[in-house]
């Protein structure tokens, strides 16, 4: 079976501007405002071929969120493992309060506890945001500044955790001071770290 990513590679133009419909259809209109034909529309793209490629809005937008650069951000090295989360704190504060992208992380999350297929992209977009840090404990490990058998997606999940819970649950700010002290926390209570 062919899959979305492999029939848009030959039209990675129509796939960005595909893309770029969904993800700001989600975050203008929110999840259910999100529609194949919206996306059509706003892509220039005809809805059959969206079809074609995606059999639901789910399938789309799980392409949209896993291929597109607009929730990407480069991996920090900085050369300590301190250093380089508090560079991933910061580029997910970033994410979390930039007017382009803010919206579309808080509608999905918003709708993921109700439809279990965008609970599963939820899922996927994570398990690849963490093999694309996974050099930084690499790292880590490799300048003794980290215990081998420490769990990466553990870590990233206080970390980042207590960066969506701070901002989304209890309204309060990302300040430069409370993402240092959350790695500081993370990291002092690191086995092996510090």
């Amino acid at each position: 079976m062919t899959t979305p990513e492999r029939r848009t590679a030959g039209a990675p133009r129509q796939a960005a501007a595909i893309f770029a419909a969904a993800l700001e259809l989600l975050a203008d209109k929110g999840y259910d405002g999100l529609t194949m034909e919206a996306v059509a529309a706003r892509s220039g793209v005809n809805k059959t071929t969206l079809y074609r490629w995606w059999p639901a809005k789910d399938a789309l937008l799980a392409s949209a969120l896993t291929d597109s650069d607009l929730l990407s951000f480069p991996m920090p090295d900085t050369g300590s493992l301190r250093g380089d989360l508090l560079g991933l704190a910061r580029a997910i504060a970033g994410m979390l309060t930039d007017p382009a992208t803010a919206p579309v992380a808080t509608a999905v999350l918003a709708a993921a506890p109700a439809r279990p297929q965008l609970a599963a992209v939820g899922s996927a977009f994570f398990a690849e945001r963490l093999g694309r840090e996974q050099p930084v404990f690499e790292r880590a490990v490799a300048r003794g500044e980290l215990d081998p058998g420490c769990d990466p997606a553990a870590i990233m999940d206080l970390l980042a955790g207590a960066i969506w819970f701070r901002l989304l649950l209890r309204g309060r700010p990302l300040t430069p001071e409370y993402l240092s002290g959350a790695v500081d926390l993370v990291v002092d209570g690191l086995p092996g770290a510090g």
